[in-house]
C-alpha cells in the first residue's frame, strides 16, 4: 500500500485534469486556479494523519469530495460577500465561483448529499464522481471493479434520490 503523499504524487495529472475539468464547467474556459484547487486537497490531505486510502478509487472518491467541498466553499464565501459579508476569497479564482449558481441551490445540493451519503455512501460516491469528477461510467466501473451498467444504475437511482430531497 502506497502513502497518501506518493498517491498523491502518481495521481497529481490525475487530479489536475479532474480540476481543469471541474473548473471549465464552472467557469468560463482559460480560467486559472486547477493548480490551487489540487493543491488545497493536498494540504487538506496532509493536515489529516487519520485518512488512509488501500487503493487508487479510495483515494480519487476522496480528492473528489474535497474538491466539490472546496468549490462549494468558495460560492457560499462569494455569496456572503455579496450580501455584505467581510469575506475574503483567497484559495479559488472568484471566476471559477461566478458560473456555479447561487448558494441556496448549492445548499441544498450539499444538504441532498449528505443526506445520501448517510442512506447509501456507495451511491453518494458515484455522484462525486461523475457530477464532480467528470469520469465517465467506464471510468467509474474500472474504478470501482464494478460494470459501466451497475454504474448507470447506481447513478440513476442516486439521480432520483437527490431530486426526491431537493425538490422537498
Amino acid at each position: 500500500m502506497q502513502s497518501n503523499e506518493e498517491l498523491f504524487s502518481s495521481l497529481y495529472g490525475d487530479l489536475k485534469r479532474l480540476a481543469r475539468r471541474e473548473l471549465r464547467r464552472q467557469s468560463r474556459p482559460g480560467a486559472p486556479g486547477a493548480t490551487t484547487l489540487v493543491h488545497e486537497v493536498y494540504l487538506d490531505l496532509v493536515n489529516r494523519n487519520d485518512l488512509e486510502f488501500p487503493d487508487r478509487f479510495r483515494f480519487m472518491a476522496y480528492a473528489t469530495r474535497a474538491m466539490r467541498g472546496l468549490v462549494i466553499d468558495q460560492a457560499r464565501r462569494r455569496f456572503a460577500q455579496k450580501r455584505g459579508g467581510e469575506f475574503k476569497l483567497t484559495t479559488l479564482n472568484p471566476a471559477v465561483v461566478d458560473g456555479i449558481g447561487n448558494a441556496h441551490d448549492l445548499q441544498h445540493l450539499s444538504d441532498a448529499l449528505e443526506a445520501l451519503t448517510e442512506t447509501d455512501s456507495t451511491l453518494a460516491e458515484v455522484v462525486d464522481l461523475k457530477f464532480f469528477g467528470g469520469f465517465s461510467f467506464a471510468e467509474i466501473g474500472a474504478m470501482r471493479g464494478t460494470s459501466e451498467r451497475t454504474v448507470q444504475r447506481q447513478w440513476e437511482k442516486a439521480r432520483l434520490y437527490l431530486h426526491r430531497e431537493i425538490a422537498a
